[in-house]
């Protein structure tokens, strides 16, 4: 670990190897394993479980018991609401062909990002394999099983696209195609025009 400029519940436990940042806060019965990274001023909730070798940026707000499994990449600003659970496994299974008990060398970890600014609403499950956009939001409930554009707005399960966000997560109207495959769109609440890039695969 880095230096006690954190805070750590006395029922938590980081194991030794974990990273966390300055101003980092880490509740009751939260668990970070050996070789996670937590940046800066986070707020890890009670009863959260942050996998080996989970990134995690700055400024990030993870509710309580949320699960994030190794292969999972949070950038910096994200919000991930209670009861959240990311996958890592898209062929599950707990034996072999030939029933022996899987080990990690029979064990491929699919990777997720999530990037910049997104929110994640309460009780979604997100399958592993996706990239969720930069400042998009997604409604409690859903089932992400594929990527979700920046600024986008989707729930439901399977989640589909309902729209687009402001940074402020307020919906935008008048969204319409601009040079270069980037959007735009009004925010009412901010009274400005919010700019989408393009979606980018890692």
């Amino acid at each position: 670990m880095l230096d006690r400029s954190f805070y750590v519940h006395p029922t938590a436990e980081v194991e030794d190897g974990a990273q966390i940042g300055a101003g980092t806060r880490i509740w009751r019965q939260a668990q970070v394993r050996a070789h996670a990274s937590v940046g800066e001023s986070c707020n890890i909730g009670k009863g959260v479980y942050i996998d080996a070798h989970v990134q995690i940026g700055s400024r990030v707000k993870i509710q309580n018991h949320v699960s994030v499994f190794e292969g999972v990449t949070i950038e910096d600003g994200v919000f991930v609401g209670p009861h959240v659970c990311f996958t890592n496994d898209l062929f599950p299974r707990a034996i072999t062909p030939d029933g022996k008990l899987k080990s990690a060398d029979d064990w491929v970890v699919t990777p997720t990002y999530i990037r910049y600014g997104a929110s994640i609403g309460a009780n979604t499950v997100i399958v592993c394999g996706v990239t969720v956009g930069e400042f998009a939001l997604i409604g409690a409930g859903s089932v992400v099983t594929r990527d979700v554009p920046p600024h986008a707005l989707v729930f439901g399960n399977p989640a589909h696209p309902h729209g687009y966000v402001c940074r402020c997560a307020r919906r935008l109207s008048n969204v319409h195609e601009v040079q270069g495959g980037a959007l735009e769109g009004w925010c009412e609440f901010c009274q400005q025009v919010c700019h989408i890039p393009p979606a980018v695969k890692p």
